[in-house]
């Protein structure tokens, strides 16, 4: 394969920000951080809207199991999809917790944030179509973390794109080809524009409850299985099928699937989404 005319050089940044002892401060785990530092004052701003129905207080709360959600859902979908054993390895049991080791997986967190959303959501006793506003309001801030998460995805130097000769090539550490920068191209087009369709699609007259939700969820799918085409295999797994299916593009196909499903059928029964009524109303009311 030809170079191309021009590179972009790769940015020498130490993935590890500083040390706290033997502790590792990275810019991964900052990433998460700063995702749920935003969402958590963008949700908070929504249930001050009356978009978001319900009360103020209980976004601190929400958050928490929500991160728990993220940790205990990605790291186990990466384990569960990803991982091959490592031969040899005297503590196996150690392996799935070394989140430090690297390995997180989004479908995973998906469904550690759906499982922890239900559960959250009985516990506050919510109604279906208010449970299904929450996880509408969820989708209208998700973007954010997957945006600086890809940028952290850069940082490290990790989920590389496939060899190319277009000018914006970078030659990542460790590789001796120009490829595509595919974790920028994540970070923009699940991050700002992800992020634009949900926001638009939040104007819709007449959505339904949950169709926010559905929506993000067909959005991250479409752009994960375009974006997956540039994306470097994972080396322990490669090509799944086919000689150009990944396991990206298969567990996409499934989450978008389930997401088309979800929306035609909310389409027919949720309820209209409203507004939560004001706190003077609902005083009036009790």
């Amino acid at each position: 394969m030809a170079c191309p005319l021009a590179l972009i050089p790769y940015p020498q940044i130490n993935p590890v920000i500083f040390h706290v002892g033997r502790l590792k401060i990275r810019w991964y785990g900052v990433a998460y951080l700063v995702g749920f530092i935003l969402g958590f004052f963008l949700l908070e701003r929504l249930a001050r809207q009356r978009v978001l129905r319900i009360n103020v207080e209980w976004v601190s709360d929400l958050i928490g199991w929500l991160a728990l959600g993220v940790i205990v859902g990605g790291r186990g979908g990466w384990w569960i999809f990803y991982h091959v054993p490592t031969p040899g390895v005297s503590e196996p049991w150690y392996e799935p917790i070394n989140i430090q080791g690297g390995g997180m997986a989004f479908h995973g967190g998906l469904v550690g944030v759906i499982t922890v959303l239900i559960i959250w959501c009985r516990s506050k006793k919510l109604s279906l179509p208010d449970s299904l506003n929450v996880a509408d309001c969820l989708a209208l801030v998700t973007p954010i973390g997957l945006f600086f998460g890809r940028i952290a995805n850069f940082i490290n130097g990790e989920l590389v794109g496939r060899p190319t000769n277009v000018p914006w090539a970078i030659i990542f550490p460790g590789y001796d080809q120009p490829r595509h920068p595919s974790q920028i191209y994540e970070a923009l087009l699940e991050g700002p524009l992800l992020m634009g369709i949900v926001w638009l699609f939040k104007q819709k007259k007449n959505r339904r409850d949950g169709q926010i939700g559905a929506t993000f969820v067909i959005g991250y799918a479409v752009i994960r299985s375009c974006i997956e085409l540039t994306r470097q295999p994972d080396v322990q797994l490669g090509f799944i099928a086919f000689g150009w299916l990944t396991m990206g593009q298969l567990l996409s196909f499934g989450i978008g699937l389930a997401g088309i499903i979800g929306w035609f059928v909310l389409g027919r029964h949720a309820p209209v989404a409203r507004l939560a009524p004001a706190a003077s109303e609902r005083r009036t009311k009790s």
